[in-house]
């Protein structure tokens, strides 16, 4: 079966180039304790395309007692509100026009599960457009390191949580100044704005800065030029800005309340089990470990998958 996927363009694309990737730190997407299997990698030569076009499929009755599912099945596609620059979970193949990465993947899978093939349409969204896209049934569903919060959730709902992260700290490469959680005082530190990097940065970094921006790419350019001392979001994240070589590195400890993201749908539909349960699918039958393998494990230099959290539990 075939991967295809049309993109809308809301916003220009980052040009990037791949690096060695050299952490400092432990992650969440490296565990060391209960709950990792370095067995569920996928076999030598199992590439991306074979993972996304070998997920389960949902029984047609399962399909069609699902207004949401059937509405995506009538379409044809299923509109995804996601990212194009994000180089672990969802970048821009100019070459095929595909994003590939971990949400991408999720975003391919779930398509294939309702579809029975892998039919996308991308449509990019900011940390400002992605309720009102529910809102206005633009797109079928945000898959886009969606952080679950109350706040969110009184707008739209939230299936998943599908993947977890905590914050960290991110400087360039020859700052010796910030090495932990402590140096952030006094310091201008970066966050996205209307994330939950604002929040998170006013409790557990008081006497910092806030430097609020739109995005990823201006919070990051901050740190890089210099107007910012320090970048603080979840690592999964940092860990984009990393691998793409760009001067900067993770310092300190992952810090503060687990992220989870989740995947966003209009509040008003019947989304939420459903996707929950094909969740649970492809966490059950391998595939959750081999698409993070093949799109976070192998580029990070990361060898034990880590236990994907439970479907339903939001902690909302």
């Amino acid at each position: 079966m075939r991967t295809t996927t049309r993109t809308t363009r809301l916003a220009g694309l980052a040009a990037v180039a791949i690096a060695a990737l050299a952490l400092t730190a432990c992650s969440p997407e490296a565990p060391s304790g209960d709950g990792s299997d370095s067995s569920a990698a996928p076999e030598a030569g199992v590439t991306y395309e074979d993972i996304v076009n070998g997920g389960p499929v949902a029984d047609d009755a399962d399909v069609e007692a699902n207004a949401w599912a059937s509405a995506v099945r009538e379409a044809g596609v299923l509109k995804v509100g996601g990212t194009e620059t994000s180089e672990l979970f969802s970048l821009l193949d100019p070459t095929t026009n595909t994003a590939k990465g971990f949400d991408a993947g999720i975003s391919q899978l779930l398509s294939r599960y309702i579809l029975g093939d892998v039919k996308t349409e991308l449509q990019q969204v900011t940390v400002d457009t992605r309720e009102s896209l529910l809102e206005s049934n633009t797109v079928d569903t945000v898959i886009a390191t969606y952080s679950i919060t109350p706040a969110r959730a009184e707008r739209i709902a939230f299936a998943g949580p599908y993947y977890t992260s905590q914050a960290a700290i991110l400087v360039k490469k020859d700052n010796t100044d910030i090495t932990s959680l402590a140096d952030l005082a006094g310091k201008t530190v970066a966050t996205q704005a209307n994330s939950t990097g604002v929040a998170l940065l006013e409790a557990e970094a008081p006497e910092a800065e806030i430097l609020a921006l739109p995005d990823h790419a201006q919070a990051l350019a901050a740190v890089q030029q210099g107007n910012a001392d320090a970048y603080v979001i979840d690592q999964t994240l940092l860990l984009n800005a990393v691998i793409a070589g760009d001067d900067v590195k993770i310092v300190g400890e992952p810090f503060g309340p687990e992220d989870r993201y989740g995947i966003g749908v209009n509040k008003t539909s019947d989304a939420v089990d459903f996707i929950n349960d094909f969740l649970t699918k492809i966490e059950e039958d391998g595939t959750w470990a081999k698409l993070w393998t093949v799109t976070i494990g192998d580029r990070a230099g990361l060898t034990d998958v880590p236990q994907p959290p439970t479907p339903g539990d939001t902690g909302l």
